[in-house]
């Protein structure tokens, strides 16, 4: 059994994370080459195959198996006024998804991908992270142990997405703790606050920093002590994928946020990850870039939910399925191969 039952334990995981298999990685590179269409034609789609090819260790990847993980959390700094929409809007989002008529119900049924919504004491926010830590030690690890066991382990790709509201004010915190700058630099509109609201969201972050100082040079205890229950459980999830070889998807700007310390710990710590989109929130660009994931897509979105997550899929499916189905040039007696 993976042991998640501490914060060392946890670190200790991260500091030990499993490579995948290089030898499925160039058998499917080479089929690739071989493929009727001139080299490097399909472009990112030939190494999005290489890629699923080296998590899931087979020459041929599939995605019969996809799963959307969506966890659900409450802020306490929802009370600065840093979201155009009140605390009691996430757990009715929540009944919304168990009810089928959120976005991701929709792209979920669609792409073909399994959806799991996963709570997290939603009645109960974090604590004002700007005065002491959003969650002692215990409340920490029992929600970064909610998103590890979340990941099923027979799955070909996990997708993982949010839904809290304030949870861009904190992932903006999360980043500046991790990547340096001050609230103005990682704060967006969000839910669409106005100029007001933007300039709270910055005082928030900006106080947080004050508060906690040096404490955050530490990745994890950054996301314990300004994060989110549902940021540690998208933090847990990416860390058991890695654990299982599971290739992941990540959606916006919390979702990548929540998974950044991952990559932080370990070089290549999110080597297992797909930026399913680029979002419309102001630094999701800037946060993709300093963890060095390239976007599937940018849409313009801004919701959460794993929806731009969910809609990559799509792409993945379509590279899968040139990667399958075509035939070489031997296969259909082609010159050129």
């Amino acid at each position: 059994m993976l042991d998640v039952n501490s914060i060392e334990s946890i670190r200790a995981l991260c500091r030990n994370l499993p490579a995948g298999d290089p030898d499925a990685a160039e058998a499917a590179r080479a089929r690739q080459a071989q493929l009727t269409k001139p080299p490097g034609s399909l472009g990112r789609l030939e190494e999005f195959a290489a890629t699923l090819a080296y998590w899931q260790g087979r020459a041929m990847p599939r995605l019969d198996r996809v799963e959307a993980l969506v966890f659900a959390g409450s802020h306490g700094i929802a009370a600065r006024g840093v979201s155009a929409f009140p605390a009691d809007v996430t757990a009715q989002m929540v009944a919304n998804f168990a009810h089928g008529g959120a976005a991701i119900n929709q792209l979920a049924r669609q792409a073909g991908v399994g959806l799991t919504v996963v709570p997290l004491d939603v009645a109960r926010p974090t604590a004002d992270f700007t005065q002491g830590p959003a969650m002692i030690e215990a409340e920490f690890v029992a929600a970064v142990k909610a998103g590890f066991d979340g990941v099923p382990p027979d799955a070909d790709l996990v997708c993982v997405g949010e839904m809290g509201i304030a949870n861009t004010t904190t992932a903006a915190a999360v980043a500046a703790a991790l990547f340096g700058g001050t609230g103005a630099d990682w704060v967006g509109r969000g839910t669409g606050v106005d100029d007001a609201g933007l300039a709270r969201k910055a005082a928030t972050v900006d106080a947080a920093l004050a508060c906690h100082g040096a404490a955050l040079a530490d990745p994890l205890a950054a996301l314990q002590r300004v994060g989110g229950r549902e940021l540690a459980a998208i933090f847990g999830a990416a860390l058991a994928a890695r654990m299982r070889r599971v290739p992941v998807l990540l959606d916006g700007f919390v979702a990548t946020a929540a998974a950044a310390p991952l990559g932080r710990i370990a070089e290549g710590g999110l080597a297992h990850a797909f930026a399913g989109h680029v979002s419309a929130e102001a630094q999701h660009g800037k946060l993709l870039e300093n963890l060095g994931l390239a976007p599937i897509l940018d849409l313009g979105m801004r919701l959460g939910e794993a929806s731009g997550a969910c809609l990559a899929v799509n792409v993945l499916r379509g590279a899968l399925a040139c990667h399958v189905g075509m035939a070489t040039f031997a296969e259909a007696g082609v010159s050129g191969g």
